[in-house]
């Protein structure tokens, strides 16, 4: 029985071989940046309201014209064919069945017309590489495709260092190390979904299906990217794309006011899950800091460490209009497919109206700051709280003791 995201993680970890677990799971170095994302999370509470009416609970919202009937969706993935064969498909079925926005990313594993699921809500993530032509490309087929935003990841000008990867062997072209090969074979069903459906590819790299694509794909597995894209590159991609810009991977205030300057019509605050950065800010520490910033002219996205349906209600009542979740749909999809990752999403959705009802609030904009209160003292200054939350070096140091004791 699976009652919540980490019933799933624990599951997902039963049946993946490791080097794949700890690509899904894994983040950058010591995973400081990971766990900083829960543990800020974890330490804030919300106070709710009472005698309020909540007999009928609204969780939809509207973006870009769209209706969206929860206030979450998938955030773009790369690799989702490694934990589960047609990873993307089923990823962007299970999002249209529960009426939430798919982000597919430039590292996914399937044509993205294939993934264009009729009536779903579909959305591009773009890393743009040293040879802009791809991204060029990229951006005419998602057009023709009929999706409806991008989303700029500008958060990677170069690859996080994760040492479970490194550890792993896992890198292009694959090959395992011995102690790798022995787990796999330890997964046998796994082991035979590979084999049929063979390694995945980035195949999205190139324009005509069934082009070689190697070298592109090693290059974008170590995010060998267009490091002089700046503020001005904005200008080169509106005139190929014509549909809602976003920026993913804003986390200081200053990016979020100079995005707005700059005609970007929506953000996503997010630190790549920590794979990136490991000394960044926490997502949710940011947020309050960035919404401010915008004062309500684009609409303020979140990511990072989100696993539950009340993580989500913290996020909404700080200032975010919708969160993007992504392991955890990952577990959903290695434990079960389509069915998982529809099953994640309704789970979420489960403890989302819960929370709602529970805050006196009928609907998801009814959350408000003030109901958000910190279990400790010094959140950082830049998230706009005040004294909530912890002083870095305290968290640090609490951290560290932590992992030693788990060691011993």
């Amino acid at each position: 029985m699976k009652l919540n995201v980490e019933d799933y993680r624990r599951a997902a970890r039963r049946v993946l071989p490791r080097f794949v677990f700890d690509y899904i799971d894994g983040a950058a170095e010591r995973g400081d940046c990971l766990n900083r994302n829960r543990a800020d999370l974890d330490r804030l509470a919300l106070m709710p309201r009472v005698l309020r009416d909540t007999s009928a609970v609204d969780c939809g919202i509207e973006v870009f014209g769209q209706r969206w009937r929860q206030p979450f969706g998938i955030a773009p993935m790369g690799f989702n064919g490694l934990g589960r064969a047609g990873g993307d498909g089923m990823l962007a079925r299970a999002a249209a069945a529960a009426g939430v926005p798919f982000v597919l990313s430039t590292a996914s594993n399937e044509r993205l017309e294939r993934v264009a699921t009729p009536g779903g809500i579909h959305w591009l993530q773009l890393y743009v590489m040293r040879d802009r032509a791809i991204a060029s490309q990229l951006l005419r087929r998602a057009r023709a495709a009929g999706y409806q935003a991008l989303v700029l990841t500008v958060d990677v000008p170069l690859s996080g260092y994760r040492e479970r990867d490194v550890r792993n062997g896992f890198r292009l072209p694959f090959r395992p190390p011995l102690a790798t090969l022995a787990d796999i074979a330890l997964h046998p069903r796994w082991l035979l979904r590979f084999l049929r459906a063979g390694m995945p590819g980035f195949i999205n790299l190139a324009e005509e299906e069934g082009a070689d694509t190697l070298q592109l794909q090693a290059a974008l597995l170590s995010r060998e990217l267009d490091r002089a894209l700046d503020w001005d590159g904005l200008a080169w991609l509106r005139r190929q794309w014509d549909g809602p810009l976003l920026l993913k991977g804003v986390l200081h205030p200053a990016d979020a006011r100079e995005a707005l300057r700059r005609g970007v019509d929506g953000l996503i605050v997010s630190n790549h899950g920590g794979r990136q950065l490991d000394v960044a800010l926490s997502a949710i520490a940011a947020l309050p800091g960035v919404a401010d910033a915008v004062e309500g002219r684009i609409p303020v996205f979140v990511d990072s460490g989100f696993r539950s349906g009340a993580d989500v209600a913290k996020a909404l009542a700080l200032g975010a209009r919708a969160v993007f979740l992504g392991r955890p749909l990952l577990y959903g999809l290695a434990v079960d497919g389509e069915a998982g990752a529809g099953a994640v999403l309704q789970l979420i959705a489960t403890e989302l109206e819960r929370a709602l009802v529970l805050c006196g609030a009928s609907r998801a904009g009814a959350l408000e700051r003030g109901m958000v209160h910190g279990l400790a003292q010094g959140w950082p200054a830049a998230a706009g709280l005040g004294a909530l939350g912890v002083q870095a070096g305290e968290y640090a140091a609490a951290h560290r003791k932590k992992e030693e004791a788990l060691q011993t």
